[in-house]
């Protein structure tokens, strides 16, 4: 009786989760201009926003921002997660990892006011960064998702014994040389999964990214949601179609790689 509530309640909860999603990318397909009424299949909407120059500029620059700022999230969150891994205890280990694990539970709101208010300070102070822009938005989430390489890499390197590093270490290798052939394979799986993450969270932040853009960096998160306060439009529901096929490619390849981890 338990388990069948059980399954019951989990396909209940998918539903809910997922159906609005679903409809969503199905009405994409839908040739009425209305975003919620189904007039037979085309792909106008698809063609209309390929030919849309704000949205195509808009998400040209997200892509950008997200490729670079999950490259700098991978070498930060990377070199976090070898530190909480492999150092183990140091003086102050234990704030190192509260603030390098806050992005985690910080809402928001209060990352991107935060950050925000650093950047005014220091171009104050240094006169950089110039303004707030595409730069600035690239500084924001790779600091954000850092935190998300951080933890895919610790576990990674956590279910790892170090007795290959430490057999390395008594033939000779150095430490330089020893993390070079060791443990960055080994932790090489995590790292590109953590880089997808951080992608997909950079391509998907709009909050953040309110805070610390300028009109030079308005990435397509900010787009879209600027163009729902005047009401849904086919182009959207054709852009979130596109932009969950996407997340859901990087999803899937991130836990496959991940998995493969586990498995070697």
């Amino acid at each position: 009786m338990k388990a069948g509530f059980s399954r019951w309640a989990l396909w209940a909860g998918l539903a809910f989760l997922w159906l609005p999603v679903l409809l969503l990318v199905g009405y994409a397909f839908s040739a009425e201009r209305i975003p919620f009424q189904w007039g037979g299949f085309s792909l106008r909407w698809f063609r209309a926003l390929a030919e849309d120059e704000r949205m195509v500029a808009a998400a040209l620059l997200s892509f950008r921002i997200a490729a670079g700022a999950a490259s700098i999230a991978a070498v930060l969150g990377g070199a976090i997660g070898f530190v909480l891994a492999r150092m183990g205890p140091f003086r102050g280990r234990a704030i190192f990892g509260l603030l390098a694990g806050a992005p985690l539970v910080l809402p928001e709101v209060v990352t991107g006011l935060s950050l925000l208010l650093l950047f005014v300070l220091l171009e104050g102070l240094t006169g950089w960064p110039e303004g707030r822009g595409a730069f600035t938005v690239l500084l924001a989430h790779a600091t954000m998702a850092s935190a998300y390489v951080a933890v895919v890499v610790q576990a990674r390197l956590a279910g790892l014994e170090p007795a290959l590093e430490e057999a390395a270490r008594d033939l000779g290798a150095t430490p330089l040389a020893a993390f070079r052939t060791v443990t960055l394979p080994l932790m090489l799986p995590s790292v590109v999964a953590g880089w997808l993450l951080a992608f997909t969270l950079s391509l998907d932040d709009v909050v953040v990214a309110s805070f610390v853009s300028g009109p030079s960096g308005t990435t397509l998160p900010m787009v879209v949601f600027s163009a729902l306060r005047l009401g849904l439009t086919p182009q959207v529901n054709a852009l979130a179609a596109i932009i969950l096929g996407l997340a859901v490619i990087a999803a899937g390849l991130a836990l496959w790689l991940m998995s493969r981890a586990r498995r070697e």
